[in-house]
């Protein structure tokens, strides 16, 4: 059962950090985790963490330009206009089923090839951030664009993106957690901008961690929020000799929770900041820290926190939201697929995915994975047939058989310029774009569309 952690102080035992952790950080190094999960250009100051970004209006590609050039973040979706409710209801032009079919397990499949182009491409597209823009980057094979996910004992629809700028229109959709929840979100802008161009109407001037587009014709409103861990962190900065996020477990990120009220729909991933050395805060006091010999602390598992993190913020979720029409879905763990030097050619080389039960989940996926289905499971249990409805995007199975769709050395454009034996960083965490990440928003439309 889910339980509400509001204005209360919580103490918890956690768990001796397990040997199987250690063996993880021996195959992913910690400096291209930096590399990747932190902002290239600077440093963060832990005090900009703590504050509400100023507000900058820009247009989402030259020429689409907000009718108003001072505009500031715009009014949500009037309330219930044009629709009864936000998961799996029906508007205005949609036809309801009189029966829904049995639930679909889309964790559990197969890759298959797919002749079928993607809808869009890295030229058609606004959007794409620079580093997952693969094509564009000079990446020559195009195999990896052409599969799709076919689950056991039922069908994964194609994305439709008429059937999901219908389900938005007079919505607010949002994207919260760490830069793979800011790839999901980008890759749904993309698939949608196929049919009706979003307009850039809101960010926040510091690399862009708070944005929000605005598909005009539809009034609908899709936004992504930077929150690492959900909760409030003063991250870290090495630049200043701070080595460990400050995670403060009875804290939550307001910069994305007091957002709650306006958005209908939310979808949580995090992850992989949890594997950053940190110190965990609860009731004033340090209760713990990961990856923190130097401090001469006790050392904690992260599984725990990953836990209680996850737990508590589903639990404020729910009494925020209290009786109101809303879905909260939560992307799984997605796994990374390093297999050599990060700095070298041939760290994700692969072309083609792996076949079924060709590559095993490790054991921090699996334990990552783990916690977001029973905890979701937990809070969709509590909340019963409410209005309120929980739901699990479980992708990471379907991911850990792509280890041909991250960008690689194509995160930069031309990485061989100086010849094979360069020097060239290498991303196996992220995805192209277009790529396998567009799987997870084809079930993210089937969730929401019941």
């Amino acid at each position: 059962m889910v339980t509400t952690h509001h204005h209360q102080t919580t103490h918890f035992s956690l768990p001796k950090k397990q040997f199987l952790t250690y063996a993880f950080y021996a195959l992913v190094p910690l400096a291209l985790l930096h590399y990747l999960l932190f902002s290239p250009l600077a440093e963060p100051k832990p005090a900009a963490l703590v504050r509400e970004a100023a507000a900058t209006v820009v247009p989402s590609q030259p020429g689409h330009a907000p009718a108003n050039a001072h505009e500031q973040l715009p009014p949500p979706p009037p309330p219930d206009q044009g629709r009864e409710g936000v998961l799996g209801e029906t508007q205005a032009g949609e036809v309801s089923a009189t029966a829904s079919p049995p639930p679909c397990d889309y964790s559990e499949g197969e890759w298959v090839p797919d002749a079928r182009p993607p809808l869009y491409n890295g030229t058609s597209c606004g959007t794409i951030k620079d580093g997952q823009n693969c094509m564009a980057h000079g990446r020559p094979d195009t195999g990896y664009l052409h599969w799709r996910w076919r689950p056991r004992g039922c069908d994964l629809p194609a994305f439709s993106p008429d059937a999901f700028l219908r389900w938005l229109r007079n919505r607010h959709l949002a994207f919260v957690g760490d830069s793979l929840a800011r790839n999901q979100g980008e890759s749904l802008l993309c698939l949608l901008a196929s049919r009706s161009r979003p307009d850039l109407v809101y960010r926040d001037g510091e690399e862009s961690k708070f944005r929000r587009w605005v598909f005009r014709d539809h009034n609908a409103t899709v936004s992504i929020f930077w929150s690492p861990l959900l909760v409030k962190v003063a991250e870290k900065a090495e630049l200043a000799g701070v080595r460990h996020n400050n995670v403060f477990l009875d804290a939550f990120d307001e910069r994305w929770m007091s957002q709650l009220g306006a958005l209908d729909a939310v979808v949580l991933s995090v992850g992989h900041w949890f594997l950053i050395p940190g110190i965990y805060h609860d009731g004033g006091e340090v209760v713990g820290c990961h990856d923190c010999a130097d401090l001469n602390r006790t050392e904690t598992a992260f599984f725990g926190v990953f836990k209680e993190i996850v737990h508590r913020t589903l639990a404020e979720v729910t009494r925020r939201y209290g009786n109101d029409r809303k879905v909260v879905a939560f992307t799984t763990f997605s796994p990374a697929h390093f297999e050599g030097d990060w700095d070298k050619a041939g760290a994700c080389p692969k072309k083609e995915p792996y076949k079924d039960g060709e590559k095993e989940l490790g054991y921090t996926e699996m334990e990552m994975r783990k916690t977001v289905v029973e905890v979701v499971a937990a809070a969709a249990s509590s909340a019963g047939a409410g209005p309120l409805r929980f739901a699990t995007l479980d992708v990471t199975k379907l991911a850990n058989l792509r280890p041909d769709g991250h960008p690689g050395p194509y995160m930069r454009n031309d990485p061989f310029a100086g010849g094979m034996d360069a020097r060239v960083q290498n991303d196996c965490v992220h995805w192209c774009m277009p790529g396998p990440i567009d799987t997870f928003n084809e079930m993210l439309l089937q969730t929401i569309s019941g």
